[in-house]
């Protein structure tokens, strides 16, 4: 007996021993752009690598959440905006909030979810006219090029090595910070990108589900937490908000809806490059098109990966992807009640906001039933 004991206690010993190694190679092995600045081979045997580990560890994760699962999404808060534990720090909030923009930054911010991605890619090809090259032969993946300012340097190129890319060297900064804790100067440019609040819900459970795993909180949780003060870098009445106040108070920021570029991708392309002041030609405007196209994106996927691999998004069941659908009414993929809930909740918080949502989500507005009682 006492034998098996000493065993179990050495197997458990040994278990803990290999995890913490584990986890911190891996740790290691994403931050920064040390993944994303290598070879789509050496991704790829990194890949491989994880997948190996990973069909031993998921399973001990899995145990773990039947017994005790995550209740909420941990976040890291730095006065009132929050973030990612693992991938921001107050550090890097502080030094997002006094970074000093300079003329050849393009900002390209969001709230999570609401075509980053989308729109990183589009100002890439219109930079270098469709002919942006992201392959091994190029820059090999879009965050060696675009730096994520506020979790510099952990998640993406640092800002201090970001590339100045295209014949006027412009820096494309990708963001998720509301706006008053990103510093404004009329010499840089800013583009803002927003969708259907219920679309950025769907979307952002696939997402953070795809990046923990087992350990995702129940779906009623994520609810819980997209329609409170606890959601990353704000919540979606709030974040858009602050930026439609910021467009409307300087003539270099633009405000954009992802389903508009969804109905005319061209006409959407025509009007960021006419605000970056960048002339195209019918040549340069069709290869733009096809290469901001969620057909040509989705082939290139890994080009695109939002989040350095880490051992859950590579052994998720069910074929979760970084370019998951990029649906216009992906806001379908949530029940009644998710979106009664998040309809209310943004009806709440843009009440007296500036943002007109009723032009261009009307379901945000009061039914006919509570207008009438209004009146």
């Amino acid at each position: 007996m006492k034998t098996l004991l000493h065993l179990s206690v050495w197997l458990l010993g040994g278990g803990l021993l290999y995890l913490a190694g584990l986890m911190a190679w891996v740790e290691i092995q994403r931050r920064g752009d040390r993944y994303f600045g290598r070879t789509l081979a050496e991704r790829r045997r990194f890949i491989a690598r994880l997948q190996w580990h990973a069909r031993y560890v998921r399973p001990i994760f899995e145990a773990i959440a039947r017994v005790k699962r995550l209740k909420h999404v941990p976040v890291m808060r730095y006065g009132r905006v929050t973030g990612p534990v693992m991938m921001s720090s107050k550090r890097s909030y502080a030094r997002t909030v006094h970074y000093r923009p300079e003329a050849a930054d393009i900002f390209i911010a969001t709230q999570m979810k609401c075509g980053t991605t989308w729109m990183q890619q589009i100002v890439f090809e219109i930079l270098h006219g469709g002919e942006g090259d992201l392959s091994d032969t190029g820059y090999r993946h879009m965050y060696a090029v675009s730096p994520w300012i506020e979790t510099s340097p952990t998640s993406s190129v640092p800002m201090e090595r970001a590339p100045l890319v295209g014949p006027r060297r412009n820096r494309i900064i990708k963001t998720h910070m509301p706006a008053q804790f990103i510093p404004h100067a009329d010499a840089a440019k800013y583009i803002y990108v927003t969708r259907h609040p219920v679309s950025c819900f769907a979307s952002c459970v696939d997402f953070i589900y795809k990046g923990m795993g087992p350990l995702t909180p129940m779906r009623a949780d994520m609810l819980d937490w997209f329609c409170s003060d606890d959601m990353w870098w704000t919540s979606w009445p709030d974040h858009v908000e602050s930026w439609w106040q910021r467009s409307r108070q300087h003539a270099n920021v633009l405000f954009v809806h992802y389903e508009d570029l969804k109905r005319d991708l061209a006409g959407g392309i025509r009007q960021v490059a006419a605000f970056l002041d960048v002339p195209l030609t019918d040549t340069a405007l069709v290869k733009i098109v096809h290469k901001a196209g969620f057909d040509y994106m989705r082939e290139h996927e890994e080009e695109f990966e939002m989040f350095a691999p880490n051992l859950f998004s590579v052994s998720t069941p069910g074929h979760i992807r970084y370019l998951q659908s990029g649906a216009l009414d992906r806001h379908k993929d949530a029940d009644q009640a998710e979106r009664d809930r998040i309809l209310a909740f943004c009806r709440a918080r843009l009440a007296h906001a500036s943002y007109p949502a009723g032009r261009f989500y009307p379901d945000i507005l009061p039914p006919p039933a509570d207008q009438s009682t209004a009146a």
